[in-house]
């Protein structure tokens, strides 16, 4: 078997630079034989890894499992040097499986979460190359400062500090200068690999990963468009007025050069900025989660990419409000009606730990008999937890072990549930496992709060569609009646829940109870 693995490795390495040096599209001088070798070599060396060192041990058994863990954490770590060395796409990929924090393996997320901070650098030389082709002028012409070292450097591009002929501090995006080129090339290499491993591991089921990549990067390498999403997102949640997303400025911006007002804040997971600067924690992790339930519920497009680095918090001097700077435009999901009243509807069932309709709704977006599965996928709870109500009690340490595990465990069933489900659900899944990691790491993960603000935009969301499609004047009253009469019981349960944990409400439960002891 681990021959027939380097034969297929080797007729890979082959086939693909016959492809790629066949196919018009492709400039193979671009490539480079290092790259492609080095990609070819990598696969190989894991590929083997793995069908050796756990081919003479019984399944199941402890020896079997520790030496399992030992080889994902040995290809983990062959992966990650992989995309530091290939850089651009690699990195990219790498970053996306690294969130996938309840859904693969440990030993890989824990590993590849370091490429949010290891992503490369373009040299001064590089910059200024990218500036004077799109924008024709030279950098001491357009600014009269600008800062050498970048602010931040992602897998795509990196940001500089800037101040504007006029005065205006800047921050400017510029495209790492080779991705262009590189990426469909990387896309393709990937794919091809991807294949011939398949040929060895049936189960292994990742081309998802190959196709989202396809449909995204391109979007992610145009910066008008994520300029128009950062304004798009602006106007859509204009009422919550802590929320800032800077303001674009179209005249210097191209598709490879952004330019944005300039703000700064600690990261969203920094506790500790936010006890020295006086931030509520629990409020930032509440308003959070409104942005997010708006986004996804109600309007159907979504930010993905919320790692902490995109996610900034400021308290304003003027007004001592805690502010959430939104950052990084470039990934947005666009949900279709019915994927959202789908979802919808399966959110309110998991609340209401109504196993039927979570059945029912689980099925409906793809996840067939995996339902199970898929609810602790969504939820990043015990099965258990889920029967019981996910809003009844906070994850344990046990539980989050216990998922962390299972997700080792249910490999093979994960990656069959990624490849069915809808393709709108595989950044859904990677955005709520980012904003998992920034709860997990304020400790304000599963608050009942976030579960009830949840389920008021999903009672809308829902009102709102439904009347959409009602005719009938007396059937969109009806409507609202019942939206109106959810929401006011949640209100009333919330009342509940602060007056339970507030001093009134101890005071006024120490009362009652002695009123009933007299009586």
């Amino acid at each position: 078997m681990a021959r027939r693995a380097l034969k297929l490795a080797t007729l890979a390495a082959a086939t693909s630079g016959i492809y790629l040096y066949g196919n018009k599209f492709l400039d193979p001088n671009d490539f480079g034989v290092v790259r492609v070798g080095r990609a070819i070599a990598t696969t190989a060396v894991i590929t083997y890894d793995y069908l050796t060192s756990l081919r003479s041990v019984p399944y199941g058994s402890e020896e079997y499992d520790f030496l399992k863990s030992q080889v994902h954490l040995r290809s983990a770590e062959r992966l990650r040097e992989l995309c530091c060395a290939n850089r651009g796409t690699f990195i990219k990929v790498g970053q996306h499986l690294g969130a996938l924090d309840y859904l693969l393996p440990e030993e890989y997320t824990r590993t590849l979460k370091v490429l949010h901070s290891q992503a490369p650098q373009s040299t001064r030389q590089e910059i200024e190359q990218v500036i004077r082709e799109d924008l024709g002028k030279e950098i001491k012409e357009l600014f009269l400062s600008f800062e050498d070292t970048p602010l931040g450097a992602a897998s795509l591009a990196q940001v500089h500090k800037a101040v504007l002929q006029d005065g205006r501090t800047v921050a400017v995006k510029i495209q790492h200068p080779k991705v262009q080129a590189q990426s469909s090339k990387d896309i393709l290499l990937m794919e091809v690999l991807l294949l011939v491993v398949k040929q060895i591991f049936p189960d292994f089921e990742f081309m998802w990963l190959v196709e989202e990549a396809k449909k995204n990067l391109p979007l992610e390498l145009d910066f008008l468009n994520e300029g128009r999403n950062a304004e798009k997102v602006a106007h859509m949640l204009k009422n919550f007025d802590f929320l800032k997303v800077p303001r674009i400025y179209w005249e210097l911006s191209t598709r490879r050069v952004l330019l944005m007002e300039f703000m700064e804040g600690g990261q969203v997971n920094d506790s500790a900025y936010m006890e020295r600067n006086g931030i509520n924690v629990n409020e930032i992790s509440r308003n959070l989660g409104k942005l997010y339930s708006e986004m996804i519920f109600v309007n159907g497009f979504v930010h993905c990419d919320p790692h902490p680095g995109n996610v900034l918090v400021k308290k304003c001097p003027a007004s001592g409000k805690a502010h959430i700077i939104l950052l990084d435009h470039g990934l947005y999901q666009v949900l279709s009606d019915s994927f959202r009243m789908d979802y919808c509807c399966l959110w309110q069932a998991l609340i209401k730990a109504d196993m039927k309709r979570v059945q029912k709704y689980s099925q409906r977006l793809g996840a067939g008999d995996l339902y199970p599965l898929f609810a602790c996928m969504l939820t990043a709870r015990s099965w258990e937890s889920v029967n019981r109500g996910i809003d009844r009690s906070p994850v344990s340490a046990s539980e989050d072990v216990e998922i962390r595990s299972n997700a080792a465990a249910y490999l093979p069933q994960i990656t069959q549930l990624l490849n069915n489900v809808p393709r709108q659900m595989l950044l859904l899944l990677k955005t709520n496992d980012l904003l998992r990691g920034i709860e997990s790491a304020l400790h304000t993960r599963a608050s009942a709060s976030s579960f009830l603000n949840m389920s008021r935009c999903c009672i809308r969301a829902v009102s709102t569609y439904q009347r959409s499609k009602s005719h009938s004047l007396c059937r969109r009253a009806q409507i609202s009646l019942s939206e109106a009469l959810s929401l006011w019981q949640i209100n009333l349960y919330e009342l509940f829940l602060w007056l339970k944990g507030s001093q009134l409400g101890n005071w006024v439960i120490a009362l009652l109870s002695r009123m009933h002891h007299s009586t």
